[in-house]
Order: C-alpha cells, then sequence, then structure tokens
C-alpha cells in the first residue's frame, strides 16, 4: 500500500486568506483523507464498492452540515469551511465528496431552509452525526436537465399523500434512510416530501456497472403507491425554485472539490517527473513535461481565486446562481483537463491503480454531468448576461 505523500499547492499563498478556523477545519479534513480513504479507497474503485465504514469519519470531520446551526447539530461553520472540506474530501475521491455533498446539501439544508421545526428536530440531528443517512429524488429517467417535466406525483388522500413515480441516477439511495422527494402535486406545483425507508412501495435498486464514481453507491428511487404522512410534506418553499436552491449549494461543494480532484493529479505528476528518468534526467527536466505542469498549477490557481470569491459572496448571502453554476462549470472542466494531461506525464504508469488519476478522470465525467451537466451551465452564463435563455 503506497503511503500518501500528498501536499498541496499553494502558488498565490491563498492560506493567507483564509481563517485560523478555516486552517483547522481544512487541515483536519485532510489528515482524514490521509489516514483512511487513501489506503482503501483504489481497493472499494475496483471492487466498485462503497466504504461504508467511512461514515462516521465523515461525521466527524464535520462534513455532514458543516453550515448547519449547531442548535440542530451542525458545526455552524461558514460556506468557505464547507468547500474547504469539500477540496480535501474529493482530492481522496469524487465519489466520497458525493456522499457529503449529497446529505449535506441536497438533504440537510433542504430539511433546514424548507422544513418545520418539527422536521429540523427529528432528522438533522441525526443526519449530522451519520447516524441517518439522506438522499436527494429530482432526475427522473426521461427528465435531467428539464427537471420541471418530471412526472412523479403525489395525491392529497385525505389522512395521506400517495406517491407514485421513479427517479434515477441518485447517490447514497442503496443505503439512504430518507430520500427527500420532489414531485408534483394534483394541480402540477412541485413540493419536496420526506420518504423513509420501509414505507410500502418504496424500493432503491442500486445502479451497477458503472465506469465512474465507482466507490460511490447509485441507485434509483421507486415510487408504488406510497403512503407518504402529511407531516412529511417540506412546508417552506414549493416550485422548481425550491430543489435548484439545493442545486445551487451542491455546486458550489463541487466548485471547491473539482479543486481537490485537480491538485491531487498535479501533486502526482509533479512528484512523478521529479523522479522518472528518461535520456539521462528527470522528465520534469524537458520543456514539453514542464509546459503540462506549468499551465496546471496556472488553472489550478485560477480555479482557487474563483471558489474563495465565491465562498465570500456566499458567506455574505450576495452569491448568485449564475455565478455558481460558471465556478461549477470552469472548475470541473479544469480538473477534468488536468487528469488528462497528468495521465500523459506518467505515461503508461498513469492509467494503474497504482496512482489516482485514472480514477479521478473517471470520476471527472461523472461530476462535469451531474448537478447540470456542462452545456447547461454554460446557458445559465448566456442566459445571464443577455438576457435570453437559449434552453429551448
Amino acid at each position: 500500500m503506497k503511503p500518501d505523500l500528498f501536499e498541496a499547492p499553494d502558488y498565490y499563498n491563498m492560506d493567507d486568506l483564509l481563517s485560523e478556523e478555516h486552517k483547522l477545519v481544512r487541515d483536519a479534513a485532510r489528515q482524514w483523507v490521509k489516514r483512511d480513504v487513501s489506503p482503501i479507497i483504489e481497493d472499494f474503485a475496483q471492487k466498485a464498492e462503497f466504504p461504508t465504514q467511512i461514515l462516521s469519519g465523515l461525521a466527524e470531520i464535520g462534513a455532514f452540515g458543516p453550515y448547519i446551526p449547531e442548535e440542530y447539530g451542525g458545526a455552524g461553520l461558514d460556506q468557505i469551511s464547507y468547500g474547504l472540506i469539500m477540496q480535501e474530501i474529493e482530492r481522496g475521491d469524487s465519489g466520497v465528496r458525493s456522499t457529503a455533498s449529497v446529505q449535506s446539501s441536497l438533504v440537510m439544508y433542504p430539511i433546514f431552509a424548507y422544513g418545520s421545526e418539527e422536521q429540523k428536530q427529528k432528522y438533522l440531528p441525526k443526519l449530522a452525526t451519520g447516524e441517518m443517512m439522506g438522499c436527494f429524488g429530482l432526475t427522473e429517467p426521461d427528465h435531467g436537465s428539464n427537471p420541471s417535466g418530471m412526472v412523479t406525483n403525489f395525491k392529497d388522500m385525505g389522512d395521506h399523500y400517495l406517491l407514485n413515480g421513479a427517479k434515477l441516477w441518485i447517490s447514497n439511495s442503496p443505503f439512504a434512510d430518507i430520500a427527500v422527494v420532489w414531485a408534483k402535486n394534483e394541480a402540477g406545483r412541485i413540493h419536496g416530501l420526506i420518504v423513509e425507508r420501509g414505507m410500502e412501495g418504496f424500493s432503491t435498486p442500486e445502479t451497477h456497472n458503472k465506469w465512474s464514481l465507482r466507490a460511490s453507491a447509485t441507485g434509483e428511487l421507486i415510487f408504488d403507491n406510497v403512503k407518504v404522512p402529511k407531516e412529511n410534506l417540506l412546508p417552506g418553499k414549493n416550485g422548481l425554485g425550491a430543489p435548484l436552491g439545493c442545486l445551487d449549494s451542491a455546486r458550489y461543494g463541487i466548485a471547491w472539490g473539482a479543486i481537490g480532484a485537480a491538485m491531487d493529479c498535479y501533486d502526482t505528476a509533479l512528484r512523478y517527473a521529479k523522479e522518472r528518468v528518461q535520456f539521462g534526467r528527470p522528465i520534469a527536466a524537458t520543456q514539453l513535461q514542464q509546459k503540462k505542469l506549468a499551465e496546471m498549477i496556472t488553472e489550478i490557481t485560477k480555479a482557487q481565486l474563483l471558489a474563495l470569491r465565491l465562498g465570500q459572496l456566499k458567506n455574505e448571502g450576495k452569491a448568485t446562481s449564475a455565478q455558481i453554476s460558471m465556478a461549477k462549470r470552469n472548475n470541473v472542466e479544469m480538473a477534468i483537463n488536468i487528469a488528462r494531461e497528468a495521465r500523459q506525464v506518467l505515461g503508461g504508469m498513469g492509467i494503474t491503480g497504482e496512482y489516482s488519476i485514472m480514477r479521478h478522470m473517471m470520476n471527472l465525467e461523472s461530476v462535469i454531468t451531474y448537478e447540470g451537466t456542462h452545456d447547461i451551465h454554460l446557458l445559465i452564463t448566456g442566459a445571464d448576461i443577455t438576457g435570453m435563455a437559449a434552453f429551448k
């Protein structure tokens, strides 16, 4: 088992812009990844299994709802701390970060932002400790980039709601205890409902044969006349803006997380280039390899500055959905390009599980598509700057 020798690049002295709390939170996550994720993740990715034993560790480093107030079990941290935690976890693996992102931004956030006080007290403390795990049901087999076309629906049966439909590509679904599900009522209005495992007619079949996010549990949500108690409806907000607000938080976390994957690929390539000797000298001394490495650190630095400024705007309540889309799109594209360049630096060794690069590259093929595809985020920026939507 190879030791985790990762050293985080900080070309523009970004640490000087972070508070002591930010650095403590980040360093705790970094050390946990080195100790509990790096030694096992390649094996679990090869086996296409999610390492459930890490859930308690994720909770301990505050990865579940770090910005949720302490009164509900969260750590009460700011948005930059949340981003830094996601960066460090994705440095380990995108699938592990997906688990934390879903729990924080897509399960705990909507319950905190849109839920009743009773719902917050019932679910949030257990979600924060990992005693309870959740998933988020928006994407459907026939409705991905167009979630407003969803067909999952519920009817008012007097003393309960009757839920029918299906959701696809749902991270955490195979082991989740609850699902925050978005469905249309009889008037066609989108609402969120909390569906609990064990409710009759509710099943979560797992998705197999993935070449990406192999160490992440992905599945479906099937609702066959599921009776949902009326108190499980999220009362605070409805309409498409409700789930999209959750996606803003998740996309923000991805903008930070992708930097972690890029940093790991860069660090691996730099270390390898210094040690790999060809034609009598390290390949790091050649112009073409220096070009690759110099471009990598330049793009990482730009992404770090973009994410940090976005975090400041989030803390001030000023970050727009379009700004978040720009950062998600840019930083994931940056990361996947760096993974591909880093793989070339390693030559044939770059495709083996002895190094993390190929796993990151495969994972990022999912990250560049989920929580809004690469093209959709481009159109979000286009609509924002022109005032004209080109989605149709």
